[in-house]
């Protein structure tokens, strides 16, 4: 995979991560978002590989099922990582 690739991958990937998050997941920074997603791609592909997904000549759906999966989780895991909330105290 080449590292253009994966970062492009990896910010759609980590958007449709915390698209389909349960709850409200909006409380992590998009930089996070986006390291969730490369996180994502780069297990899901490996996960695919260990599954037994084989590649194939068009698009690789369920590699990318698998990767946006992963990216929700990883999503989650950061919003209860870090523990941002919306509300503010003055």
């Amino acid at each position: 995979m080449e590292i253009i690739g994966v970062i492009v991958a990896g910010i759609i990937i980590g958007l449709l991560g915390k698209f389909v998050a349960p709850g409200d997941r909006d409380n992590i920074p998009i930089w996070l978002t986006v390291l969730c997603g490369i996180g994502g791609v780069l297990i899901g592909y490996y996960l695919a590989a260990a599954l037994g997904v084989e590649a194939t000549k068009g698009i690789d759906w369920v590699r990318w099922i698998i990767s946006i999966v992963v990216a929700a989780v990883l999503v989650v895991v950061a919003a209860m990582v870090t523990g941002r909330s919306k509300s503010r105290t003055i």
